[in-house]
């Protein structure tokens, strides 16, 4: 499931992986799409995109839109209220799921900057890479590289 935020909140929607394949899509030149959905017809390009921060510009029929789309795990860290966009200082860094700790990229000490890898969690066969929230120097790592940990366990503190 995502969520998508349009024109910075001005519309909100929910999409489910199986309505994406209700759409009848041709991509006719590279980023270019004639959309063909409850038998009307749009043409689609997308202008600009990022991949890192998960927005995108799309032009629909010369209207332009940005989308800002949460996947599956931007939903599960906002739900834990571990929404590191509110600005709030975090003095912890706690794992979003349970797994295994592949790798510790930090030590104690260190300074670090938002969105620097801190630690790497292996869960459902996937390597899910756990960023610093914000700036901050490294106080403790509570855990050690092939740990098994539960969702919820304390990974770092922060000074």
């Amino acid at each position: 499931m995502y969520d998508i935020d349009v024109n910075n909140g001005r519309f909100k929607f929910n999409l489910k992986e199986n309505r994406i394949s209700n759409f009848d899509a041709i991509e006719f030149r590279n980023g270019s799409f004639h959309i063909i959905h409850k038998e009307q017809s749009f043409i689609a390009q997308v202008v600009d995109v990022d991949y890192k921060t998960k927005q995108l510009i799309l032009m629909v029929n010369n209207t332009q839109y940005e989308l800002k789309v949460a996947d599956q795990f931007d939903l599960l860290i906002k739900e834990m209220g571990l929404n590191y966009s509110s600005g709030q200082k975090v003095n912890q860094v706690m794992a979003p799921m349970p797994g295994l700790v592949l790798n510790i990229e930090i030590e104690q000490g260190q300074s670090v900057s938002k969105g620097e890898a801190l630690v790497i969690l292996e869960a459902m066969k996937m390597e899910n890479v756990i960023k610093s929230p914000g700036d901050g120097v490294i106080k403790r790592i509570a855990v050690s590289q092939g740990d098994a940990v539960e969702k919820n366990t304390l990974l770092i503190e922060f000074e």
